[in-house]
């Protein structure tokens, strides 16, 4: 049994956990979630990164797995948070070397896109177990995305948006996160609504609850923005040919109303995409996430036992976590 440390770090919070990858959820009772003020100094950044791993027992020497939101250097371990409005202080900042001066039991560190985190713990243990190729989403604040090839992120290639992020790919000229996103529903229903304030006017939970109850303005908002989303998305998903298509996020939670607006969305986003476009999208499935709130936390376990040090007995089990870069187009179907 290989037991891992990892951190998963949200725009709120941190959770650290110990995760038994043989078995595949988070070791009962290791889970240790905590408050992080995003626009803080570094220092109280950091500190509180640090202070939820120290309270799960690893091991002395362990490889931890951390999962963060971008831009990140993955690589180097090195923010690139400039005026995104989120961990500015950690811009160009060495955040590797920050967590191993105050945690000395974790020197050795593998950082991942959250995204891909996601969906690495949705293939090894999720909604996408068993499936070649998938498309997983992470719909709240924004549209966190991975595309996957046999457990491997791809992030090049003419089959997936630049750096395999689908937040990269524009809508009639705009970045696809201004017409879908926390922000982008809320404007949206403001508008619709006649509100002269979008930030004293209903979050996206209380929209979905409005367009339930019949809501013409907030049913609308909902369903244009997801049948665009769809519509987006629909061309990359005829090229990259998935399995599966996995939703998760805070979003995720109005299911009921957000699939089928996007189920509609891929199907004339197919229409419109070309020859076999819409056998393609017709055979993927669509569903939600089975570990929500794990399969961040699994899949940077895997993605830390898949980039042991050198020298380090490997684990085969792990291998398929490795990123796949510049083959996308080998990996597609015919």
């Amino acid at each position: 049994m290989t037991r891992v440390p990892v951190l998963e770090i949200g725009g709120t919070h941190v959770t650290a956990a110990l995760v038994d990858t043989a078995g595949g959820p988070p070791v009962t009772d290791s889970v240790v979630r905590r408050p992080v003020s995003a626009d803080a100094g570094a220092a109280q950044i950091l500190d509180s990164f640090a202070e939820a791993a120290r309270h799960i027992p690893a091991p002395a020497g362990a490889h931890w797995g951390v999962a963060v939101p971008g831009p990140f250097d993955y690589a180097a371990g090195i923010g690139r948070f400039r005026g995104i409005g989120k961990f500015e202080a950690l811009h160009d900042l060495d955040v590797g070397q920050g967590l191993r001066e105050r945690l000395p039991h974790a020197q050795v560190i593998s950082f991942l896109n959250d995204a891909d985190a996601f969906a690495l713990g949705e293939h090894h243990s999720g909604a996408a177990a068993g499936r070649s190729r998938s498309v997983c989403l992470t719909l709240g604040t924004g549209v966190g995305s991975s595309f996957l090839s046999e457990g491997h992120p791809v992030t090049e290639g003419p089959a997936v948006p630049p750096e395999g992020r689908a937040h990269r790919i524009s809508v009639d000229g705009l970045p696809l996160e201004k017409v879908v996103s926390r922000w982008a529903i809320r404007t949206r229903y403001a508008r619709a609504a006649g509100l002269d304030d979008t930030a004293e006017g209903p979050d996206v939970s209380t929209i979905a609850e409005l367009a339930r109850r019949g809501d013409r303005h907030a049913a609308g908002t909902i369903g244009g923005c997801f049948t665009t989303l769809g519509r987006t998305l629909a061309p990359w998903c005829a090229a990259f040919r998935p399995d599966v298509m996995v939703i998760g996020g805070s979003m995720a939670a109005s299911w009921d109303l957000i699939g089928p607006a996007l189920r509609d969305g891929l199907t004339l986003g197919a229409e419109a995409a070309g020859p076999g476009a819409e056998r393609i999208i017709a055979a993927m499935d669509l569903c939600t996430a089975r570990r929500p709130d794990d399969a961040p936390l699994i899949g940077a376990a895997h993605w830390a036992l898949a980039h042991r040090p050198e020298g380090s007995p490997p684990d085969p089990a792990a291998l398929a976590a490795a990123p796949v870069t510049g083959i996308a187009h080998r990996a597609a179907r015919p």
